[in-house]
């Protein structure tokens, strides 16, 4: 039931995932010759919009030194959501072999559930020229999605491809007191990205022999036992060269055994008396 701890970093991942995307977004500075004379990488960081316009309205002069320098990338996560639309058969379990330092081991989990969670970028500058070569950098990759691929499950091993969905943008032109004060160019980014999110993760030692018992009746009617199957592996020196592949073994040892009477079975032996 619930209280059992686990966490798997479903929304850690993809928040980090979020804003992997826009870490690496260049700023030029031209002359008047167009002539770039500088390049900077915008700052990226998570944070809501009010706190830097709350660093901006205390130190407008730019006089303190933990003052917000602009151009400036922000985001963070405005809502969560289930998606019925992706949901999945949750009787199905993934699973992935691990290989222990002691035995086989089968790691199972069931099927994730579908979430949609809402991200807000914003892009800050201080003048309109800055905000566009960011904002272009931006919009031309979503069409009106992108996709990143993400690593969703560690323990299950599981690879998805997660689309972020650009919903709408917004713009906002903000002086902060008097027009020979600070001005605040936003724009305002809306994404969607649609990710899954996964419950605990059991293990379980690998099945190495199966045992099939067949009776002609349910057991209420004292049914006679007719056959019992079973299948064990081969030793592991037993090479697969050396499988008999016409017998459809593949590397299983297969026994069938026949009775005439369940009542004189003896259990020890394996055999009728």
């Amino acid at each position: 039931m619930i209280g059992n701890y686990f966490y798997n970093e479903s929304t850690r991942n993809i928040v980090v995932g979020f804003g992997s995307i826009f870490n690496d977004i260049q700023l030029a500075k031209k002359n008047n010759a167009g002539t770039i004379v500088q390049t900077m990488k915008v700052p990226l960081a998570y944070g809501p919009k009010a706190k830097w316009l709350a660093r901006l309205r205390e130190d407008p002069a730019l006089n303190k030194k933990v003052a917000v320098t602009l151009p400036r990338i922000g985001f963070e996560i405005s809502g969560l959501s289930y998606d019925p639309s992706r949901k999945l058969n949750k009787s199905i379990k993934a699973k992935k072999v691990a290989n222990g330092t002691n035995a086989e081991q089968i790691k199972s989990g069931f099927m994730p559930v579908p979430y949609n969670v809402d991200f807000e970028l914003f892009i800050m500058s201080k003048n309109s020229d800055d905000a566009l070569q960011i904002v272009e950098q931006i919009l031309p990759f979503f069409q009106p999605e992108y996709t990143v691929t993400l690593k969703e499950s560690a323990e299950l091993d599981i690879i998805r491809d997660i689309p972020v969905v650009l919903n709408d943008i917004n713009y906002e032109d903000d002086y902060e007191g008097d027009f020979a004060g600070r001005r605040a160019i936003i724009y305002t980014l809306n994404f969607t990205a649609k990710y899954y999110l996964y419950g605990p993760v059991t293990s379980q030692g690998v099945i190495r022999s199966v045992q099939v018992d067949q009776y002609t009746d349910l057991e209420v009617s004292a049914p006679k036992r007719e056959q019992r199957y079973s299948a064990t592996p081969l030793p592991a020196d037993v090479a697969p060269s050396d499988w008999d592949a016409e017998d459809g073994d593949f590397g299983f040892s297969e026994t069938s055994s026949f009775f005439e009477d369940a009542k004189n079975y003896n259990p020890t032996s394996g055999q009728d008396e």
